[in-house]
């Protein structure tokens, strides 16, 4: 069977460059795609002065257009960056979405779509031995602005047999 196309949004590839942990997504998913919206939105951050990943500079990520327009979520508080990366998983059966907003999830989960966000990525990464701790990488995630609630820490933690 296939490897399931990856989907990322802006925040776990801003979140992951910032902590210095964006290599881990090619080692773990090979390629990973993102809309044109997720390009504009990291352009836009890298315009105000943001530390942004240059995208032309990562041969494993990928630009996907959308097929349409159609799919794309009309939900007034859904980032066109979460709703682009959400119809690219409509249009593209057995994907897996990378996202940490709220409302975008709970879209993907209604839409029954494979989603994971930034700490999951972690949490794998810790699995297949590419990071020794998750409280660590937890720690400089919140650091960079990422705000994950203890209930979230806890349940991550637990599942990466840190509790």
């Amino acid at each position: 069977m296939p490897e399931p196309c990856t989907i990322s949004n802006t925040s776990p590839l801003l979140y992951l460059h910032l902590i210095r942990q964006l290599d881990l997504l090619p080692r773990l998913y090979n390629a990973v795609f993102v809309p044109p919206a997720v390009v504009d939105e990291l352009h836009a951050g890298a315009i105000r002065g943001v530390d942004v990943p240059q995208l032309t500079t990562l041969p494993w990520l990928r630009v996907m257009a959308l097929a349409s327009t159609a799919s794309i979520p009309m939900v007034m508080d859904l980032g066109r960056g979460e709703a682009e990366v959400i119809a690219l998983g409509l249009e593209n059966p057995n994907s897996r979405l990378i996202l940490d907003d709220t409302l975008g999830r709970r879209i993907a989960r209604l839409q029954n779509l494979q989603f994971t966000g930034t700490v999951g990525v972690i949490v794998k990464a810790k699995q297949r031995g590419l990071v020794s701790a998750v409280l660590p990488v937890i720690v400089q995630l919140q650091e960079v602005g990422l705000w994950l609630s203890n209930e979230v820490v806890a349940e991550v933690l637990r599942q990466a047999d840190e509790d």
